[in-house]
C-alpha cells in the first residue's frame, strides 16, 4: 500500500520542515522526486540523504513566487521526466501581526510565497496532467483557513486562499482525472519554530515551546513526519476516491 514506484513528484519547499520530510518519504516510497527550494544548499543537503537512502531525487533552486523561475523550472524538468503525477505545493512563510500591524508590504511579500506560487505551479503543472489523463495536487494549508488565530492576519488571508485554489481546481478537474486536495496541520515543530523562539524569546525557548505546545488539546506539536504521512496517503492510489478536501492534522484543536 501507498507505493509512489514509478511516479515522478514535484515537492517545493523541499530544502526543510515539512517540505523535506515528505521529499524523503515520497522517495522512499518509490517516487521520482524533484525537490525544489530557493535555499540550493539547504535541498542538495535533503536531495544528498534520499540518494544515500537508495531513493531517486532531482534538485532545483527556484523561487516558486517568480513566474519567470516557475517557467524555467518546468521547462527543465519536462526535459528528463516525460510525465508528472504529484505536485505537493508546500513552499511557504509565515507572518505574526494582527492587521494594524500588517504592513502593504507584509501582505504582499505572503501573498506571494503563499498564494501566488501554489497558482503559478499548479497552472503549469496542470496541463501536464490533463494531457496523461492523471495527476494529483496537494496543496498545504493550515487549521488558520479554517479558524482564527490571534495575530495571524496575512498568513490566514494566505491560507484562506490556498483552501479555496484547492476546491476551484478539484471542481474543474474532476472530470479530467485530477485530484486536488489541501492539509491544514496545526503547529508542527520545525527548525522554523525553534529559530522564531530564539529570535523573539532569547532564554526563554522552553517556557514558549511549552506554550506552543498546549495549544493542542493532545498537548504536543506535530512533526514534519506526522504531515509527510498523510501526504503520502492523499498522494497514494489509495486515496483515488478523495478530491477536493481539506485534511486537518491538529491534536485536536478542531474538536475543541
Amino acid at each position: 500500500m501507498f507505493s509512489l514506484e514509478g511516479k515522478v513528484a514535484i515537492v517545493t519547499g523541499a530544502g526543510s520542515g515539512i517540505g523535506a520530510a515528505i521529499a524523503r518519504l515520497f522517495a522512499s516510497s518509490g517516487a521520482d522526486v524533484a525537490a525544489v527550494d530557493w535555499n540550493a544548499a539547504a535541498v542538495e543537503a535533503v536531495t544528498a540523504t534520499i540518494r544515500e537512502a537508495g531513493g531517486a531525487s532531482t534538485v532545483y533552486c527556484c523561487d516558486v513566487s517568480q513566474p519567470a523561475e516557475v517557467d524555467a523550472f518546468f521547462e527543465e524538468l519536462r526535459t528528463g521526466h516525460p510525465r508528472l503525477d504529484i505536485l505537493v505545493n508546500n513552499a511557504g512563510i509565515s507572518h505574526i501581526g494582527a492587521i494594524e500591524q500588517t504592513t502593504l508590504d507584509d501582505l504582499d511579500r505572503v501573498y506571494r510565497v503563499n498564494v501566488t506560487s501554489v497558482y503559478l505551479c499548479s497552472k503549469a503543472a496542470i496541463p501536464i496532467m490533463v494531457n496523461q489523463g492523471s495527476g494529483v495536487i496537494l496543496n498545504m494549508a493550515s487549521i488558520a483557513a479554517l479558524i482564527g488565530l490571534t495575530d495571524r492576519f496575512a498568513y490566514s488571508m494566505s491560507k484562506g486562499a490556498v483552501l479555496a485554489m484547492t476546491r476551484s481546481i478539484a471542481l474543474d478537474y474532476v472530470k479530467r482525472g485530477i485530484r486536488c486536495n489541501c492539509i491544514c496541520p496545526a503547529r508542527i515543530h520545525t527548525p522554523f519554530v525553534d529559530g522564531f523562539l530564539a529570535e523573539h524569546y532569547p532564554g526563554r525557548e522552553a517556557e514558549m515551546r511549552r506554550k506552543l505546545s498546549e495549544y493542542q488539546p493532545i498537548g504536543r506539536m506535530g512533526t514534519p513526519e506526522e504531515v509527510a504521512a498523510l501526504a503520502l496517503y492523499l498522494c497514494s492510489d489509495e486515496a483515488s476516491f478523495v478530491t477536493g478536501q481539506a485534511y486537518g492534522i491538529d491534536g485536536g484543536v478542531l474538536m475543541s
